[in-house]
């Protein structure tokens, strides 16, 4: 029996013990992250799947593991189809599929800290049909069975200063007390950990790549807090910077706390608050309002020194990926590079800049076939040599004080085949689609991604994925509420509106199974853009990201006089940006993949 059947099959035994004829494993924490710290992988200890984002269903004769489009690939390679059933998502929802396989009565368990009020909602209706229950669990049977559990992280606390965020945790907190008194609201409950992290001006380490900390804040119509976090996580520094307008508690007193609101009224995100903290309120007496967190749209649209600082970052993070670059381009052909030492490299270009805090996420390092799972994670089992006649794609991405990156690039080792520049360009012209976008406010997620996938759609190409999601600022590197995505795609957000200072990834790609994948990613800005002779000024983006794109695999002749002239724009301004950053063999490469072209 493998290591992952007997974690099944002590799981279904535990479930036995509690009464219990199924469960129901999502891959969050208890404030609906994105990216989890190690405690919380429960997922990956049970399946052995890698992947940021599924849920796993245990009943007594069957197991299913749900993932979308991105991990097709990627959840059939680490997860055994002997013990689980592979489910897509959206096609098919994780309470769909227990309302039509969970054993007429079945009991079955879920975790109320790891999912939202409408999920229960949801599922308790759909196992109703079958007269079946959900059931609501004190103790997650995962961790009854988990022997060696890590820990969660015990990390301090740091201060994002001032002169670096654009403004005072004071000054969000009074904007966050006017928000509870147009709300007719006595306070607010914010669980997400990156809204913490923003509204009080601190950082984390608690969730690898991410700079949060495992904490919950309750804020009050005066603009003062209280912050619920584990006590060996503050220091002077973070005590005298949040003052005696917040006061601090243990992490452990914040259920008992949401007991105090009798006859108050209370604001939950229902998208980011756990269904057990609105339970906790209403069993208190406490009227819930169930409304937006306030600070995800404030956070989303940067100020003007958030946005300096991802132009700085940004500019010093193109400089040590093209140092990179040139390096895959004159090793990989010699052989003895793989996957696994090309992280390294980029990890060592990035760390040499001197201020690298950590990277946004795990790189992927995607040699040939491998490039065609869009969020291949590679390891020891998996790692494979860069050997000539492979497209190398590289998504990666940097944290620094003053700015979050993410970008990809793709390189062939070798020369390409005719095919692999076809496609390549085709992505680069939808790539320029949504970089030269032009659009009124208003306008939602869902139709920028049409507008980009136009080209791709009009060859009988599409991805699997979406074309573009929102970044932080020295936070999470997917950030919402905005998403540039067909409008059934998971994670939400397509129908959105964009707001200028909004900061998201542009990038589309192609994925042939078994053979490539490409993918190009920059950062974009949303602008207001006063258009000549137009009635209303317009909204378009400003491209951040400044890093060649492989003239190697460029098709000219695929491009219009327009997208020629735009690329040969867009590798003057790197030339431009990142030019001062380099010298010797660095600079003169940089200079040649941005040559004009045609």
């Amino acid at each position: 029996m493998s290591t992952y059947s007997a974690r099944l099959a002590a799981l279904r035994d535990q479930l036995s013990r509690d009464r219990l004829d199924g469960f129901v494993v999502p891959l969050t924490d208890e404030h609906m992250s994105e990216y989890v710290g190690a405690y919380a992988q429960r997922l990956a200890w049970l399946t052995g799947f890698q992947g940021s984002a599924g849920t796993a269903v245990v009943l007594p004769a069957e197991a299913a593991i749900f993932t979308d489009g991105r991990y097709t690939l990627q959840v059939r390679e680490q997860v055994s189809g002997d013990d689980w059933q592979y489910v897509a998502v959206p096609e098919t929802s994780v309470s769909g599929w227990l309302g039509s396989h969970a054993p007429a009565g079945a009991r079955i368990g879920y975790d109320p800290w790891l999912h939202t009020s409408a999920w229960v909602t949801e599922a308790t209706k759909a196992l109703a049909a079958k007269g079946a229950t959900l059931v609501a669990v004190e103790t997650n049977p995962v961790d009854a069975v988990w022997p060696d559990r890590p820990q969660p992280s015990d990390a301090t606390l740091s201060v994002q200063a001032d002169a670096v965020a654009g403004r005072s945790s004071a000054d969000k907190r009074a904007m966050i007390g006017e928000w509870l008194g147009e709300q007719g609201a006595d306070a607010v409950v914010l669980a997400a950990l990156d809204s913490i992290a923003w509204a009080f001006n601190v950082r984390g380490g608690d969730v690898a790549h991410t700079p949060v900390a495992l904490s919950y804040a309750i804020v009050h119509g005066d603009g003062t807090a209280d912050l619920y976090v584990a006590p060996e996580k503050m220091t002077e520094a973070v005590a005298k910077h949040l003052g005696n307008a917040v006061r601090v508690h243990d992490r452990a007193a914040f259920e008992a706390a949401l007991g105090d609101f009798d006859g108050k009224t209370v604001a939950a995100d229902p998208a980011s608050a756990v269904a057990a903290i609105f339970e906790r309120l209403e069993a208190g007496g406490a009227t819930v309002l169930a409304v937006r967190d306030p600070v995800v749209v404030p956070k989303a649209t940067k100020n003007a020194v958030e946005i300096a600082g991802h132009r700085a970052a940004s500019v010093r993070d193109g400089a040590a990926l093209s140092r990179f670059l040139r390096w895959v381009e004159t090793e990989a052909p010699k052989g003895g590079q793989s996957e696994l030492s090309a992280v390294q490299k980029l990890l060592e270009c990035r760390q040499a800049t001197g201020v690298l805090i950590d990277t946004s996420f795990d790189t992927i390092s995607a040699a040939g076939a491998h490039g065609a799972s869009p969020h291949y994670h590679s390891t020891e089992d998996s790692n494979a040599a860069l050997a000539p006649g492979q497209l190398y794609l590289v998504d990666s991405g940097g944290q620094y004080a003053d700015g979050t990156t993410d970008v990809t690039r793709v390189v062939p080792i070798g020369a390409p085949t005719a095919e692999m520049r076809d496609r390549f360009t085709r992505v680069l012209k939808a790539h320029i689609a949504l970089a030269t976008a032009i659009f009124p406010r208003g306008t939602v997620g869902s139709q920028l991604d049409a507008i980009t996938r136009a080209p791709l759609w009009a060859a009988g190409l599409d991805f699997a994925h979406g074309t573009g999601h929102g970044v932080g600022s020295y936070l999470s590197v997917h950030e919402g509420p905005a998403r540039i995505a067909k409008p059934s795609y998971p994670g939400g957000g397509p129908n959105e509106p964009l707001l200028p200072g909004m900061i998201l990834s542009n990038e589309p790609g192609y994925y042939k199974a078994g053979e490539y994948g490409i993918r190009i990613e920059n950062l974009i800005l949303v602008e207001e853009r006063a258009m000549p002779g137009g009635d209303e000024t317009m909204l378009g983006f400003e491209t951040l990201t400044f890093v060649p794109i492989e003239r190697d695999l460029i098709e000219a002749k695929l491009l219009t006089p327009a997208e020629l002239s735009w690329l040969n724009a867009y590798h003057a301004q790197v030339i431009a940006k990142i030019g001062a950053e380099l010298d010797g063999e660095d600079k003169a490469w940089v200079m040649r993949k941005c040559a004009p072209i045609g």
